[in-house]
């Protein structure tokens, strides 16, 4: 599902991690850890598609990191879900017209299944009477919610969850940690970076640490 070999992570000119070797396989819950500025979101974003991968060998999704062009990044994205601390709503919209953008900008096209697919993501994050809500009507965690149900919208093989609980009250984390490992049981692989050691203890998965320029399993 994820696989670097020996890769360097670049922020322009500025290295960021070194001889970076990871391996997430089909259906795994892989905690991504590390503190501020260690290279966790750096590690994220050339994952997705943000930053290249310039050194070193990689792949995520059947796509390969070193040969990725700019036009396939829209199609890599749609293989993967992708998750943000700060949610990322449109907020001149409602929840339902947030998740149809979604769908519209990646070639849907049928009102009904459009329909279907929406009350379908709702439902997977408990969130189906509140599609006619605006965002600044949800709490944070309704709000993030509504982000995992976006990341849902085109079937993922795999979710990047960048700190999705670090806008939360610990209560609230708890609730979407119960969300997203729902997701997982349901085969969808999950890479979240998080700095909530609580939720690390309460949740235990395979986890991956940012330090000193290197990643490493923490054991």
């Amino acid at each position: 599902m994820l696989q670097l070999k020996n890769a360097s992570i670049f922020q322009g000119e500025n290295l960021i991690l070194s001889d970076v070797n990871l391996d997430i396989k089909k259906g795994e819950f892989n905690y991504l850890i590390g503190k501020t500025g260690s290279g966790k979101s750096s590690l994220m974003k050339t994952l997705y598609g943000d930053l290249p991968l310039e050194k070193g060998e990689g792949s995520i999704v059947g796509f390969d990191l070193n040969i990725l062009k700019e036009k396939e990044i829209p199609f890599l994205r749609r293989k993967m879900g992708i998750v943000f601390q700060d949610f990322k709503l449109l907020n001149d919209r409602s929840v339902f017209d947030n998740l149809l953008f979604v769908l519209r900008a990646t070639g849907w096209k049928d009102k009904s299944e459009i329909e279907s697919k929406i009350n379908d993501v709702l439902e997977k994050v408990a969130m189906k009477s509140k599609g006619f809500k605006m965002p600044y009507q949800l709490s944070g965690g309704e709000q993030q919610r509504i982000a995992i149900a976006r990341a849902l919208l085109n079937n993922p093989e795999m979710i990047l969850a960048d700190e999705p609980t670090g806008n939360l009250d610990p209560n609230t984390s708890v609730e979407i940690m119960n969300v997203l490992e729902d997701i997982n049981k349901s085969g969808i692989t999950i890479l979240m970076a998080t700095h909530d050691y609580a939720l690390i203890l309460k949740f235990p998965h395979k986890t991956v640490k940012c330090e000193g320029n290197k990643v490493f399993e923490v054991v």
